[in-house]
């Protein structure tokens, strides 16, 4: 260990005693030599004080007529010779800056920080200590503002990252859900199938006869019916007829048509194949046909796209328009439940949509979807018949990323319910199928749909349930802008 000579402080070799003694702020800061103290309080005090100095008057008799005063360097008690004590022992300190002292030694006074020196050579690197410690200063602070600069740079880099990547989130977004400007139907029903020629699957008169097709359809509004599958409920009505395992009742919705996406929608256009499967059951009834009198045949995609353009036009759902743009036609985008809710009750149709929000059952289950669908198609149809053919439309279900149509329900011997789905995902050939239903009932896989296996994390569903006056319509006009949709619990 190494003392430093002027403040006394404890270093560990002598290069860092040689580094300390390179900052004197340092050892100005907590002088302890009787040198330091000596600077830091002034020569001129000490002196004023070893002058005014009078022995207190001591005790009767005494030899002395006061207690000997001490030296205030040493604390050695010195009596009457005090003065001459402290200019043998201590007379180094007594030396004015610029002035000599009894021995003779020139004082030299530090013009930075006033600490008096004993000579030239010393006070000249006292002073070159502080013009290296100013020096050291000014390049810690360039250091400090170089590291700023570093850390501002580098946190602009990471806000670009996030930005850009957010940019590219919201992009994959747009595209996920049709809302890039990448066309509509139309590009993608061709695009489609000019993969299918370059890849053989498709020969080039029968690429013209389908574009030939489409374009008709596109121009009269009117779907061209090739995904369409008929008969389906009616299938279904003879089977439950005959089979007597485990089905206690079964209601079903008036006669459906199925409808699947082609390669014009396929990937977006579950929403639009739902509507017209509610729509063909709709235009069976004839409670509806006032409402549907513009409406007699199955309209395309695009003309879908339209009417719901035209309900908002309406002043239906301005906050869903405004999530498009006001503009659907032309696009893939995905419509969900608002949207059908808005065009049924343009058309003047009565329906509700109905919000499943979050699971009422065991591991994420819905119980309470079944039991409100169970109620819908029941209400009315309470007799003793197995299979009702209710007159009740289907119920378009939603849930994220998907949608499909309810058309009846099953009530199990155990009291357990499964629904009966259409699914737009499924082709005309596996919907065939059901038309050749065989005994054991194994085509009906493709329909059924137990609480077990529906385990979305919300559902919502718009139901059907007669005819708006134009009155009523324009008051669910109105309240279409601010509430939509009514909430399970």
């Amino acid at each position: 260990m190494v003392l430093c000579d002027v403040c006394g402080q404890a270093l560990p070799s002598e290069a860092a005693a040689r580094r300390h003694l390179r900052r004197p702020s340092l050892c100005r800061r907590q002088p302890r030599s009787p040198l330091c103290a000596a600077a830091a309080a002034g020569c001129d005090e000490l002196r004023r004080q070893l002058e005014t100095a009078q022995p207190e008057p001591g005790p009767p008799g005494s030899l002395h007529p006061g207690a000997p005063p001490e030296c205030p360097f040493c604390g050695e008690a010195a009596g009457r010779e005090l003065e001459e004590h402290v200019r043998a022992r201590h007379g180094h300190l007594l030396g004015a800056p610029g002035s000599d002292a009894e021995n003779g030694e020139q004082l030299y006074e530090c013009p930075m920080c006033s600490l008096t020196c004993t000579n030239i050579q010393i006070l000249e690197e006292h002073v070159d200590l502080h013009l290296e410690e100013h020096s050291f200063s000014e390049g810690g602070n360039r250091d400090l503002e170089l590291a700023q600069q570093l850390q501002t740079e580098e946190d602009e880099r990471q806000r670009s990252e996030e930005e850009k990547r957010e940019r590219e989130e919201f992009k994959k977004l747009q595209r996920q859900y049709g809302l890039d400007n990448s066309g509509g139907f139309k590009q993608q029903f061709l695009k489609n199938m000019e993969r299918e020629v370059d890849r053989g699957r498709m020969q080039p008169f029968e690429y013209h006869k389908r574009k030939a097709d489409m374009l008709e359809s596109l121009a009269s509004g009117i779907d061209d019916g090739k995904t369409k599958t008929s008969g389906v409920i009616e299938a279904l009505c003879k089977y439950y007829q005959n089979e007597n395992k485990d089905v206690r009742r079964v209601w079903l919705s008036a006669g459906v048509d199925h409808f699947h996406s082609s390669l014009g929608d396929r990937g977006w256009g579950c929403g639009y194949r739902n509507f017209q499967m509610l729509l063909s059951s709709l235009l069976q009834n004839s409670v509806y046909n006032d409402c549907l009198r513009d409406t007699t045949l199955i309209p395309s995609i695009p003309k879908i796209q339209s009417m719901i353009e035209d309900a908002w036009r309406e002043g239906f759902d301005p906050h869903g328009a405004s999530h498009f743009n006001n503009r659907l036609h032309g696009s893939k985008a995905w419509i969900g439940a608002c949207e059908i809710y808005s065009l049924l009750t343009s058309l003047r149709i009565k329906c509700q949509i109905i919000d499943f929000h979050k699971p009422t059952g065991p591991m994420g289950t819905h119980p309470r979807l079944f039991e409100w669908i169970l109620h819908y198609y029941s209400t009315d149809n309470e007799g003793g018949a197995k299979v009702v053919c209710t007159s009740r439309p289907p119920i378009y279900l939603q849930h994220q990323g998907h949608s499909r149509t309810v058309v009846g329900i099953e009530e199990k011997k155990n009291k357990s319910l499964c629904l009966l789905l259409f699914d737009p995902g499924c082709s005309s050939q596996q919907m065939q199928k059901l038309l050749k239903q065989n005994s054991d009932g194994t085509g009906l896989k493709l329909l059924r749909k137990f609480v077990g296996s529906l385990k979305e994390k919300q559902y919502q569903i718009v139901a059907v349930d007669g005819v708006l006056s134009l009155e009523e319509k324009a008051a669910r006009c109105r309240a279409s802008q601010v509430l939509t949709s009514e909430k399970i619990p």
